[in-house]
């Protein structure tokens, strides 16, 4: 048992990404259920369709799981209030200033943990009182920090500045990668690309299909002035591009996003004009596989990965 699996009562240190779009409850309950701790993707959902997901998700497993907030995101009070009255234990916060609800989460008995792109706001969560920090690097998918910093330089430098149970994400979907991150610093990872692509995540079928035929070089940081994304290239994103190499306004970058540009493409499946959010990792991946075989593929790869590098001397 590390910090991570203590922490949150679960298995394995491996916590899925609460992703708008792709993760409700089916999802976050199969993880909870695989030994990981799933994760609600309260993002996309109003207060109410939140409080059916909470409630189906206790139906379908008896493990710990959460809800991940973006606190730059609209009913967020209204949120945290169902989240209190349901008794959900683990909450993640992002987009936001930490400091604004971990005390009042904490007091309700809810465990808090945070994410970060850089050590400066690493810094900044360890004095909000954060039970846990989770470190995203640049390869990420959806919402990305504007330091553009990659995780394998991310985790070493947010671990010289804080010794709160660290989570590394970003650009991690494989086995392999779950060594490294740990070497680097992290006690556990947070998976959000290859659960997205799973039978449980509601994300839309031809999505997933797109996404699971991607090569390196497919997805771009971009909106860069609004709040940084990556993309999938597509007609919506190349809008995008052009627009901001013409400097255009910030007021006119958020009319062309408009209202549901990501619900229609990861939710409805308009692979041209919605925003498609996913991670660079989405390039390893090419089958659409359940949750229970993602993980155990996941344990197997790490052990291996531990078992080649112990018989493999450095010098």
């Amino acid at each position: 048992m590390n910090r991570i699996t203590s922490l949150f009562k679960i298995k394995y240190p491996i916590v899925q990404g609460g992703m708008v779009w792709c993760s409700g409850w089916k999802l976050a309950s199969a993880v909870s259920n695989a030994g990981g701790l799933g994760l609600l993707g309260a993002g996309s959902m109003y207060p109410e369709v939140l409080q059916e997901h909470i409630r189906k998700c206790k139906e379908a497993t008896s493990l710990p799981f959460g809800v991940n907030i973006p606190l730059m995101y609209p009913n967020v009070e209204s949120i945290i209030r169902i989240i209190i009255d349901e008794k959900v234990p683990v909450v993640f916060t992002s987009a936001g200033n930490p400091k604004t609800w971990t005390s009042f989460l904490k007091d309700k008995g809810i465990t808090v943990a945070h994410v970060v792109s850089s050590s400066k706001f690493a810094v900044k969560c360890e004095e909000a009182g954060v039970d846990a920090i989770v470190a995203e690097g640049f390869e990420a998918g959806g919402h990305n920090g504007r330091e553009e910093t990659t995780t394998m330089c991310l985790i070493p430098a947010v671990r010289r500045v804080t010794g709160l149970p660290l989570l590394a994400a970003g650009g991690i979907g494989t086995g392999e990668a779950i060594v490294a991150s740990m070497a680097l610093g992290a006690d556990g990872v947070q998976i959000g690309t290859r659960f997205a692509l799973t039978k449980e995540s509601s994300a839309h079928p031809s999505f997933k299909q797109l996404c699971l035929n991607l090569n390196e070089g497919d997805t771009k940081l971009l909106l860069k002035q609004l709040s940084p994304t990556r993309l999938v290239k597509n007609d919506f994103s190349s809008q995008v591009e052009e627009a901001e190499k013409k400097g255009t306004s910030i007021e006119n970058l958020r009319e062309l996003l408009g209202r549901g540009r990501a619900k229609k493409g990861i939710f409805e499946g308009d692979l041209q004009e919605g925003e498609l959010e996913i991670g660079q990792v989405a390039s390893l991946f090419r089958s659409e596989d359940n949750v229970e075989k993602v993980m155990n593929e996941l344990i197997s790869e790490y052990n291996g990965t531990l078992s080649r590098l112990k018989e493999t001397p450095f010098f």
